[in-house]
This record gives structure tokens, sequence and C-alpha cells, in this order.
């Protein structure tokens, strides 16, 4: 059984989806009606911005979905018997499961980035990778810590995400130092996605969430809040809903996937991080990147 995979933020890279845009009249189409749709020329930043141009928020979440969901529509026989997307990869999902449509999932992902924003700036966060240690104990340190932080990303065994108040994080990053993480890096983020800190972009992009249709999936969506295979429309946009304060259970997801059948996981989008992480979570199954 073949899982498709959908990166999230951090993936793009300068001329992201030129070679689709020359090679396909559909991602042409597609190029050019994102460009429409958005009222800026998302297309040109993607194929010549630089990394700099890339970084910019409305940019960036939705260069990573244009490139996934065009990259998947030109997938011959695309017949997914599951898809997960991480974070962000989650919309990509959806419209890969024709959940949504392109253009609700375009304006929904644009929605998602600017609400973010807003959230980051009302209040100064960040994240940490931390590297090395058991789930239980970052989770139990980040309890201990003074201030608002939080398990966000379980991206595969010994590697997570915190996510917080900036004063908390640093703290917490020390505190898990001396229980001996192998790394606790802080990211050049804009804010401290996946808790409670997201709950105004969460209200925010709740309104157009709800307002939106949602269909029934061509095949099981397994979503980062669950990490079970969810094929209800209502479910589905509730588990959407939730996923911005809620922490990424990535490693859980795959494990999932795996139990329930899937033998290989193509990653559809720019990079191959997720290939990566699937094979820290189990190196038995196949990973690929969509061609």
């Amino acid at each position: 059984m073949k899982a498709y995979i959908f990166p999230g933020q951090g993936a793009q890279f300068s001329g992201m989806g030129k070679d689709l845009y020359d090679n396909h009249a559909k991602a042409k189409a597609l190029f050019d009606k994102a460009d429409e749709l958005l009222g800026f020329s998302i297309s040109k930043i993607m194929f010549d911005g630089s990394a700099e141009d890339l970084k910019q928020t409305k940019v960036t979440q939705p260069a990573v979905f244009l490139h996934s969901v065009i990259l998947a529509q030109t997938i011959q026989d695309f017949t997914p018997s599951m898809v997960a997307g991480h974070s962000l990869g989650e919309i990509s999902a959806l419209v890969a499961a024709k959940v949504l449509d392109f253009e609700a999932g375009l304006q929904l992902v644009y929605k998602r980035a600017m609400a973010m924003q807003a959230a980051c700036e009302k209040s100064p966060s960040t994240m940490a990778a931390i590297l090395g240690l058991e789930d239980e104990i970052v989770e139990n340190i980040c309890k201990e810590t003074p201030g608002n932080v939080v398990a966000a990303n379980y991206n595969c065994p010994g590697q997570l995400v915190i996510s917080g108040e900036i004063p908390a994080v640093e703290k917490a990053c020390e505190m898990l130092k001396d229980a001996g993480a192998r790394r606790a890096l802080i990211l050049p983020v804009g804010g401290a996605f996946h808790s409670s800190l997201m709950q105004p972009a969460e209200e925010e992009l709740a309104k157009a969430i709800e307002e939106t249709t949602f269909n029934t999936p061509i095949c099981p969506v397994y979503q980062n809040v669950t990490t079970t295979a969810i094929t209800e429309p209502a479910e589905l946009k509730k588990n959407l809903i939730a996923q911005l304060t809620a922490p990424v259970k990535w490693t859980q997801s795959v494990q999932n996937m795996i139990a329930d059948g899937a033998t290989e996981f193509v990653e559809v989008g720019p990079g191959n991080t997720l290939q990566g992480l699937v094979k820290k979570i189990n190196r038995e199954v196949a990973t690929s990147s969509a061609s």
C-alpha cells in the first residue's frame, strides 16, 4: 500500500516548481491561477526569488503548498491508499485526497499564514529542536519549566521540537541539556507554532474552515492531531482547526500508517525531510520522492 506524505514549512527552496511550470500545461495553469487568487505573483518569487524572499510568511506556506499540490496533480495514476501531511502539509494532503478543491486549499493556506503571522507578532515566541532524549523526558521538563513551553512536533524517535515563550524555551533548553540532550537548538522561526500561543490564529482560521466545503476523501487521511485514519468530513474539519495549537504527532501517524498496511511512503513536494523521518521511525519501509 502506497502512502503519500506532504511536507510543511521549511522545505522551500529558490527555483521550486519551475520545472513543473515549464513542462506541464496543467501545472502552468494552476500556478497562473494561484497568482490571480493571491493577487501577487507567487510563482515569480518561487522560481526566481532569493531564500530571503521565500522566508516571508505570506510566501512560504502557499509556496510549499503549491509545489506539493501541483506536483501531485502531475503524477500519473495518482491513487493513494492513504495520505498525511506535516503541519501545513496536512492541507496539501486534504487537497490531494479531494477533500478540498485547489482554490479552497490555497485560500485556507494563505489565511493560515497571515493568522499565524499576526499571532507571532502578538507575543514574542520561538521553537527549539531537541535531539537524543525520550519524548517523556522532554514532556516532563517542559511541565517543570516556568512559563509557557510545550512539546510541539514529534518528528521521529529522539527528535522532538518544543514551542513557547522565548525565556521559557531558553530555560527548557538548558534543563534538557542537563538531562542529557545531544542538542537543544533554538530554531530560526517567527513564533511558537503548535502551542497555545497560536490560539488567536486558531480562532481566526476556525471561521474560514467552518465556511469551507469539505468533501469525503478518496482515501483515509492521517491527521496530525489524532494520528489515525479519518474519512468523515466533519471530523477532518475539527482536527484541522485543532492542529494550530496541538502538537504534530508525526511519529505516531507514520507508525499507525505502517500498522494499517503502508509499505511505501512517497514524499510529494520540496525536499526529502519527511523521507528521512520515516526511515528513522521504521527503516524497513520503502521511501521515495514523487516525480
